[in-house]
């Protein structure tokens, strides 16, 4: 068995199978979760298929994307666009799976699908190297910039601690529906980057976050607006040398999708995934101390799919 396939192949199975698997000498992968398919799901784990596909078993599970998306309705996706970089460093959201959500919402009924993101590397380059804007475009979303103060507007964080405050971009502001689809992979300052980390591209002063205790800044504005939907790509993980990544050699093929309603909890198992226990994520702690979701994956009714 080649290294790249026995690192995805034991990484990931935890979340499916509970066993104490490890990575690159971090934490155990979780237990035993519970798996109810009478109840609705309060997370969706998808693995071993393609972007869209896995997207497809992830939302159909959850109850369909008419669950979150209503006719006549206003979507906002927010993927990581940050870097200038091509889709195989997988330092961006696939943009595959971008293309497949942006038809879910509209086959749903959406009036409008806006992609956007306020980007690290320079915004027009990043957008079109990435993939996602003619991704987005053809499946029929409008891809909006992000690259400049006047697009975003003052808002209260009242359950912040640290973060009081803060500049939230307009589509976000006034869209219907706020769907979160961040890419799983390493960061040098928190470690690793998923939901709630990917909330950092719809703010305009990042830098007051990484002066702030940057994790509980993360935390602090998780408390202001959830979205309504998440899906972690984890097809394509960055191991190492995060968040914009050094080459391909960085990247594992591990095949996985998780979808939950729940920050927290989404957060979590992808930790998992990525081979760490959640409680060494000091962002993902704080959110669940501050009752922002649910970190416990044994107390969440858990899909497990094999495509």
């Amino acid at each position: 068995m080649k290294r790249r396939d026995f690192i995805r192949k034991s990484v990931g199975a935890g979340i499916f199978a509970g066993t104490a698997l490890s990575f690159g000498g971090f934490g155990k992968i979780f237990a035993s979760t519970v798996n109810n398919p009478e109840i609705p799901y309060d997370l969706v784990a998808v693995r071993d298929g393609e972007p869209d596909l896995m997207l497809d078993k992830a939302l159909e599970a959850l109850g369909g994307i008419q669950k979150f998306v209503k006719k006549g309705q206003t979507v906002v996706i927010k993927p990581n666009i940050g870097w200038d970089v091509e889709p195989e460093k997988a330092a961006n959201t696939n943009p595959l799976l971008i293309k497949r959500l942006v038809t879910h919402c509209i086959t749903a009924g959406a009036k409008e699908v806006y992609v956007f993101d306020n980007t690290c590397d320079n915004w027009t380059a990043c957008y079109k190297n990435s993939g996602i804007e003619k991704a987005a475009k053809d499946a029929g979303a409008k891809v909006a910039p992000g690259h400049s103060e006047s697009y975003y507007q003052q808002v209260n964080v009242p359950g912040g601690k640290n973060l009081k405050d803060a500049k939230v971009h307009e589509l976000i502001l006034s869209s219907d529906v706020f769907i979160n689809v961040p890419v799983l992979k390493s960061h040098g300052s928190a470690k690793v980057t998923i939901t709630m980390k990917n909330l950092m591209g719809i703010v305009w002063d990042r830098r007051f976050w990484h002066r702030n205790n940057l994790n509980q800044c993360i935390a602090d504005f998780a408390t202001y607006r959830k979205p309504d939907l998440n899906i972690v790509d984890a097809y394509n993980v960055m191991t190492k040398n995060g968040p914009r990544g050094v080459s391909k050699a960085d990247v594992v093929t591990m095949k996985y999708l998780i979808a939950s309603t729940d920050m927290v909890a989404a957060d979590a198992a992808a930790t998992k995934i990525f081979g760490m226990d959640p409680s060494q994520v000091n962002y993902i702690q704080l959110a669940n101390d501050m009752g922002v979701g649910q970190m416990d994956l044994s107390k969440l009714n858990i899909g497990r799919i094999k495509v």
